[in-house]
């Protein structure tokens, strides 16, 4: 969640999504754990919630409900929060708490009739055969496709015209396979805490083995473009996010299963610090967006003497002039001040989900 800030300050900073520059490239990639964690342990913590119940029907009315207040949220107030305007028909993203969102309306009905190691594997195979979800479209007669077709560009990119007026920067394949894998991932961490460590690590790495393997093959039989080429290992490590490829999410999952033990046994202020931030994740993503927002409004007026909102209209897809961008320095200062600020509103809600069982605070 800290990573994240980074990337959204990067966005209203100017400074592109990478380069061959490698302190650009690595203040975005960096940034690419961040999606993937989400998504598997949202699958992960679905599971341990639905063990906390022990009744499939609650679990899934509560994914199902949830998830459609993730779409709600994602259309209109962090909508607002990216832009600072109210112009939705000319610009609405369907960004990554819409994905979240949908995906546990999914999850919702696979947890309602399926076991968890099913639908472990059902999630790994969307994963790795996701590049069959193309075709499905191109099977309808024309008329439909133009109809009803372009519906599927939100499934999984298929080359066909998007007509909902949605910029559409998460679809739902693979993501809905790995926060499935991460459902199945449940049952491990239920396991014995030796065993539960092994198995963590034994899947971790050997994730991230699979990675380096195909990655530097990929390399070798592709070789670098004679124009502009990336360096060798920004080249391994630039792996496509738009859709999640297979080797984007194997470079980021991979670690992250490996590292768990270790936060499993972080002990310190910075460990308590981090565990406040994450008991209140959504509160969290609610307050960050807007509150980097005024900061870059702020840094503008100090910088140039006057706002230019417009730079932010469509924001997170954002031109600044190359001359009006900012430096690294200016945002990891920026995103520092942020994280440091949004700890104490985190610390009163964490706080206040403790002390009052009201139900309606688990959605948020």
């Amino acid at each position: 969640m800290l990573l994240m800030a980074i990337d959204h300050v990067r966005v209203y900073s100017g400074i592109p999504a990478g380069g061959p520059d490698p302190g650009v490239f690595f203040t975005r990639w960096i940034t690419h754990f961040c999606a993937p964690a989400f998504c598997f342990f949202a699958g992960t913590s679905a599971f341990l919630y639905g063990k906390k119940l022990a009744d499939t029907h609650a679990l899934a009315r509560f994914l199902f409900t949830r998830g459609l207040l993730l779409v709600l949220l994602e259309l209109t107030v962090i909508r607002f929060a990216w832009t600072f305007n109210f112009n939705y028909r000319e610009f609405t993203l369907a960004g990554v708490i819409w994905m979240l969102g949908w995906c546990m309306v999914l999850l919702a009905g696979l947890s309602r009739f399926l076991p968890a190691k099913t639908i472990g594997v059902i999630g790994l195979a969307i994963v790795f055969f996701q590049q069959i979800f193309r075709f499905p479209p191109h099977l309808l007669s024309t008329h439909l496709q133009t109809s009803v077709g372009w519906i599927w560009e939100f499934v999984y990119p298929a080359g066909l015209e998007n007509r909902s007026g949605i910029a559409v920067l998460y679809v739902l394949v693979p993501w809905i396979g790995v926060m499935a894998a991460g459902y199945g991932f449940g049952l491990i961490l239920t396991r014995e805490p030796a065993q539960r460590r092994r198995l963590c690590l034994i899947i971790g790495l050997s994730a991230t083995i699979i990675f380096l393997v195909f990655g530097c093959l990929g390399l070798f039989l592709n070789p670098a473009p004679a124009k502009n080429p990336l360096p060798a290992l920004l080249r391994l490590l630039n792996q496509q996010k738009y859709p999640a490829s297979q080797l984007y999410l194997l470079m980021t999952l991979g670690p992250i299963i490996a590292l768990f033990p270790l936060a499993d046994r972080a002990r310190g202020w910075f460990a308590d610090a981090l565990s406040t931030v994450g008991r209140v994740p959504m509160f969290y993503y609610l307050l960050h967006i807007p509150l980097i927002h005024l900061a870059a409004l702020l840094v503008m007026l100090l910088r140039e003497g006057q706002i230019h909102s417009d730079w932010y209209a469509t924001a997170p897809y954002t031109v600044l002039p190359p001359e009006h961008r900012w430096g690294l320095p200016l945002l990891y200062l920026v995103w520092a001040t942020v994280v440091a600020i949004l700890y104490f509103p985190c610390r009163w809600f964490a706080d206040l989900k403790t002390r009052r069982h009201n139900p309606w605070l688990r959605y948020i």
